[in-house]
């Protein structure tokens, strides 16, 4: 049985995973594929280097291209990150023939029509489970499992730094900054933090999640961002007075063929499933036609998890190679990309304005939802001993985003409107 050869391209916290799990379970491996699975060759900045994990040193190298041109390797896994530089390894790669695995979301979110063209012209697959939710095989579970229904929105917190950050908030009452400084010492969270809490790496994923599940080329662009950074120990407490978790969601809708994919902190009623997805873990929630609701939750990051991800895409390419249907994988986004307007982007809204506390203000404030036609589910005005002015608790019923801008365009032209102090989308 000729050994199917592996390239691996970095050897920090995933590409270690990825040798743990492949020469330790290289019995079980070897019985699903009928070969030996070998790491032929492993890309590091440097070869002198203490690791946490035994690695022959001839295996170790400095230069891709001994990895890249290297005739005897099958496989490339893509495991180093990087966008630019790393697009053209994996271009080059494929225009020899050689098939790709990899956990890079930014890459396959910026440049996945681009890959996926060119390992389809050259017959090679391009495997990317890894790139979204760590361990949760939802990539798969969107093309293969969804095969036969039509979904038509996909829900998920899939970002574990902020999932971790707002569950402390919530469940300790502590300070956005204070559980942000926790976070970056326990490893969580990034020194520079601005992709996770401002939104940006939920974005990439939902953009694949979004191109997978509705068949259509959905950018980067298409997608509305809102991060975590402004949201106050205030805004926990109001939510879970009132049966609420904040969460940041990422959710993309699909109606009458028409997309909206946003990435936002939102309101989730406490009786959701996703509400209950605490810490680090990440959970998508899809829906189908034909299915109704189903959720897969798991750990979305993190060395073994993520690993386990990337060698079962291993696994799905030698048996591709084996069956000699490499390269065959139907065209994922074969739709035209509808996107809606404003006016058909609808949800229900939380709003928590600081106002004047005098007679009539209230009235006032109902009468700019009305002229809109935003009508209201709740309203409610909660004493604070701290603040002088009226604080006023709004939930309205399913609104449009254009009539709500409108709304809060006439509410902060209003003399009593001190402040708009929150505005959250509300699920559940």
């Amino acid at each position: 049985m000729k050994p199917i050869k592996v390239g691996l391209l970095g050897l920090g916290t995933v590409g270690t995973g990825v040798v743990r799990l492949v020469e330790g379970h290289q019995s079980d491996l070897e019985s699903q594929v009928g070969s030996p699975i070998v790491i032929e060759k492993v890309l590091v900045q440097n070869k002198s280097k203490a690791r946490s994990i035994n690695i022959d040193s001839s295996k170790l190298t400095e230069d891709v291209w001994e990895i890249i041109h290297n005739p005897e390797i099958d496989v490339i896994v893509e495991v180093m990150g990087g966008i630019d530089l790393t697009r053209s390894y994996i271009l080059e790669a494929i225009s020899r023939g050689k098939h790709i695995v990899t956990a890079n979301k930014d890459l396959m979110a910026l440049h996945g029509p681009e890959i996926l063209s060119k390992a389809q012209e050259h017959g090679c697959d391009i495997m990317y489970e890894a790139s979204v939710a760590g361990g949760i095989p939802i990539i798969r579970t969107l093309v293969e499992g969804f095969s036969s229904d039509r979904i038509t929105k996909i829900m998920g917190i899939v970002n574990g730094t902020t999932n971790y950050i707002l569950t402390k908030m919530s469940q300790e009452g502590a300070d956005y900054s204070e559980v942000l400084k926790e976070a970056q010492e326990l490893g969580y969270a990034e020194s520079d933090p601005t992709s996770d809490v401002e939104g940006l790496d939920a974005a990439r994923k939902m953009t694949i999640l979004a191109t997978l599940g509705f068949r259509a080329n959905i950018a980067l662009e298409d997608v509305d961002v809102k991060g975590i950074s402004s949201i106050s120990r205030e805004d926990i407490l109001y939510a879970k007075r009132l049966g609420y978790e904040v969460k940041l969601l990422g959710i993309a809708e699909r109606q009458d063929d028409y997309i909206s994919v946003s990435v936002q902190p939102t309101m989730v009623k406490r009786s959701h499933p996703i509400a209950s997805v605490n810490g680090v873990f990440n959970a998508v929630y899809v829906y189908g036609e034909a299915v109704g609701e189903t959720m897969f939750y798991g750990a979305g990051a993190g060395e073994l998890p993520t690993a386990t991800s990337v060698v079962a895409d291993l696994v799905a390419v030698v048996k591709n190679l084996k069956l000699g249907v490499n390269g065959k994988q139907e065209k994922l986004a074969y739709k035209e990309k509808k996107l809606k307007t404003d006016e058909q982007i609808a949800s229900k809204y939380f709003l928590l304005l600081h106002v004047a506390d005098r007679a009539g203000v209230l009235a006032r404030i109902t009468q700019a939802f009305a002229e809109f036609e935003v009508s209201l589910e709740s309203v409610l005005q909660q004493p604070n001993a701290s603040n002088p002015e009226a604080e006023i608790i709004i939930i309205t019923h399913d609104a449009n985003k254009a009539a709500m801008k409108k709304v809060l365009g006439v509410l902060e032209s209003m003399d009593v409107v001190k402040v708009i102090k929150s505005v959250y989308r509300v699920e559940g």
